[in-house]
């Protein structure tokens, strides 16, 4: 749907670049609310991230040059023209009027998540062109030029703003903030709400909801599940207690990452219960609609709170490793793995 994505961008204002949908059956974004749907353009950092993993644990390179570099120049050259250099930040590329994950604060400017993920895009879209060039420079010169674009000029934009990222941080707090304005926002009630009024969206208008400090899921502790690297433990620690405190979990995939996190954390009472939350969502009907079809993105999650929460498998420096424990309530456990045309079979005991 590359071609599609395309199209979109342009719909949407974009001179360059594409942006795949948020929602989608064939191509077209078919989200109804755009707040809280076709405003994630976090979609397109998530597409290329999973083009980084799968590059990482396959080594495809015929991949790489028939459909990956590609989709990374595209998605990488969108935030050009999304973001800017903003006085306001010390000239900081930030990018504005975006909803991350968490679609309890939407429009927002400077989405942790977003910006990272975005900043990782354009690296990734760098380093492939470079390596792929050592190999056959013509070739990705042709690229470029069949996509309208100059490559030494777009590697030295990327590179600039990619290194000036700008990633809110409150440094009174010590505290990585999900988006610039999230401080300002009234705490929400969480002590003066009954039960049932949970999720919040079907009982409170959106407005109600996005005028206040309150998280649908773990937005900026997603953007740490994935890009661990870049976070301290101690930055890590203070957002997890933060944003811990102030998430609903209305969404079916907040849990599991919660559970992973608490793992890296140390937090093992935790991390059980999320993970139990996680695995019984659909057998115990938690959420309260599994007759309107399973959380299938969530029998996911199950797999990762295992394999990345308990297995504590992460992917520095595109390398796999693994370091896992085990919960007082288990005798043991295994998963498998293909890395780079290996099965790998782990059991903890």
């Amino acid at each position: 749907i590359l071609d599609k994505a395309r199209a979109r961008a342009r719909v949407m204002g974009h001179k360059q670049g594409a942006l795949f949908p948020w929602r989608t059956i064939s191509g077209e974004e078919c989200s109804a609310y755009y707040p809280a749907g076709s405003a994630q353009y976090h979609i397109n950092a998530d597409v290329a991230f999973a083009i980084r993993r799968y590059l990482d644990a396959t080594g495809d390179m015929d991949f790489a040059w028939d459909e990956g570099l590609e989709m990374l120049i595209e998605t990488a050259a969108f935030w050009l023209d999304l973001g800017f250099y903003n006085p306001e930040h010390d000239g900081k590329f930030c990018i504005q009027e975006v909803t991350g994950p968490d679609e309890y604060n939407v429009l927002v400017n400077n989405n942790y998540y977003t910006n990272l993920l975005a900043r990782t895009n354009m690296e990734d879209a760098a380093a492939l062109t470079r390596l792929l060039a050592q190999e056959d420079a013509v070739r990705v010169r042709e690229l470029y030029e069949r996509l309208g674009y100059d490559s030494d000029s777009l590697l030295d934009d990327w590179d600039r703003a990619a290194a000036d990222m700008y990633l809110p941080y409150d440094e009174a707090e010590q505290l990585c903030l999900q988006d610039d304005g999230f401080l300002s926002r009234k705490p929400w009630d969480f002590a003066g709400v009954p039960r049932e009024n949970y999720p919040l969206l079907l009982h409170y208008h959106p407005l109600v909801i996005y005028r206040h400090q309150v998280c649908k899921q773990g937005d900026m502790i997603l953007a740490m599940y994935l890009q661990p690297e870049y976070f301290s433990l101690a930055d890590t620690r203070r957002a997890y207690d933060f944003y811990e405190a102030c998430t609903t979990h209305d969404s079916s995939l907040s849990a599991s990452i919660f559970s992973v996190m608490a793992n890296r954390l140390g937090y093992h009472a935790r991390a059980f219960r999320y993970f139990m939350e996680t695995a019984r969502m659909d057998l115990d009907n938690t959420h309260h609609n599994t007759a309107d079809g399973l959380h299938m993105a969530n029998m996911a999650g199950t797999w990762l709170s295992l394999v990345h929460g308990y297995g504590g498998v992460t992917f520095p420096n595109h390398e796999m490793h693994i370091s896992p424990q085990l919960p007082e309530q288990w005798e043991g456990y295994s998963f498998r793995q293909v890395w780079r045309g290996s099965l790998l079979e782990v059991q903890v005991t």
